[in-house]
């Protein structure tokens, strides 16, 4: 997969080929109409609408416009590219197949083993793909854009899945890695970023340019909108809200540090503790239950890990400050019971101004979150490269 540096001028042309065709998709538009909505110069748009042209992917035709002779620019029919997003989990993988305009053409999602290894857990997704791809009568040739998440951070200098993952099976697994196991190019990235990207783009927050998705699962992680730009940081790792530490003495936590989040409010150590009071196995579909049905022990335990998360965002925001800190995975099906304790321990630990703006929620998307967003960058993607 040919990668292209950030800063080279063919990525900036790509760019903004892509804000072009983006505008040009809601309807024709004149090529100063173009620059206005995309703050292009007025003479970048007319090359770069020249250079479309020529490669047949819009028509020009003259017009009026403000009293003036005008250029009008028309997207040219087109299907419109394929795109593939998959979500991995500790026991789930999920696959979804969608147009740009997210509408999926065919989704599923399959159980994996606790403690699945890359190769095997690959070659299922790859399987049941290529099953999905013949059901809707496509092939891999029509896919532009290929997005793999994963529960772990992903190291961007080397493009492999770094430490401290619900996965530990797949670190180290590269990029690279992926892209052969599927026989596809691909962009691998972390879950929680994806369900950050998939609440702004599609969710009930859509276009917040500040925003944080609190993924708590097996474990926890934090993607961030800042500035409307998804944010990374220096080497692509931002984000570990899991490893921020609560409690100086608390339980040892594989990072290395004692007292993380996650070692104190993540479903995995919910079901331990819950397993220990009630004397049986206890899963996460029973603690939604149990806190549904009213249970103490588990409304306790859901309310004293909500207590911790609020915490940890309340530090968080107060470096950040987003306005709408969105609450992901399996147990927000419990609503408020956990939420209101996530809300009082923001309200506790962080500033003033921020207890009073900023929104707590749960994901509008639910378990699709993740997919979603895998999808939209994946069409991101194939959007840069559409007009090359």
């Amino acid at each position: 997969m040919t990668r292209r540096r950030p800063g080279s001028q063919g990525a900036l042309r790509a760019a903004n080929e892509a804000r072009v065709a983006d505008v040009l998709r809601d309807g024709p538009a004149t090529q100063s109409e173009l620059a206005d909505r995309t703050g292009l110069a007025n003479a970048t748009v007319s090359n770069i609408v020249k250079d479309l042209r020529e490669r047949g992917s819009v028509s020009t035709s003259p017009t009026v416009h403000g009293g003036r002779r005008a250029t009008l620019v028309t997207l040219e029919a087109q299907d419109g590219p394929t795109v593939v997003g998959v979500d991995f989990g500790r026991r789930h993988v999920r696959i979804a197949i969608a147009r740009t305009d997210l509408q999926p053409l065919a989704e599923d999602s399959v159980a994996l083993p606790a403690g699945h290894h890359a190769s095997e857990s690959l070659a299922v997704a790859a399987t049941r793909l290529d099953e999905l791809l013949e059901e809707v009568g496509l092939d891999r040739g029509r896919i532009a854009g290929t997005c793999v998440g994963v529960p772990g951070p992903i190291d961007m200098r080397t493009g492999t899945i770094a430490g401290h993952t619900i996965l530990p099976e797949w670190v180290g697994v590269s990029q690279d890695r992926v892209a052969e196991a599927l026989g596809l190019p691909v962009e691998v990235a972390n879950d929680a970023d994806l369900g950050a990207i998939a609440e702004r783009t599609a969710g009930a927050y859509r276009g917040v340019d500040d925003l944080m998705f609190v993924k708590v699962g097996t474990g926890i992680g934090t993607g961030l909108v800042l500035g409307g730009r998804l944010h990374r940081g220096s080497i692509g790792i931002a984000g570990e809200l899991g490893h921020v530490q609560v409690d100086p003495q608390g339980p040892l936590c594989v990072c290395g540090n004692r007292g993380c989040l996650e070692t104190l409010a993540s479903v995995r150590i919910m079901t331990q503790e819950l397993s220990a009071a009630l004397r049986r196995p206890v899963t996460t579909a029973d603690i939604v239950e149990g806190a549904l049905g009213g249970d103490p022990v588990t409304r306790r335990v859901i309310e004293d890990a909500g207590a911790a998360i609020g915490r940890a965002t309340a530090n968080a925001a107060n470096l950040l400050a987003p306005s709408v800190i969105v609450v992901g995975g399996p147990l927000v099906a419990v609503g408020d019971l956990l939420l209101d304790p996530v809300r009082d321990g923001f309200r506790r630990f962080a500033i003033h101004a921020l207890a009073e703006s900023t929104e707590i929620v749960a994901s509008s998307l639910g378990e699709r979150a993740e997919v979603l967003g895998a999808l939209v960058l994946a069409r991101d993607g194939a959007r840069v490269t559409a007009f090359m």
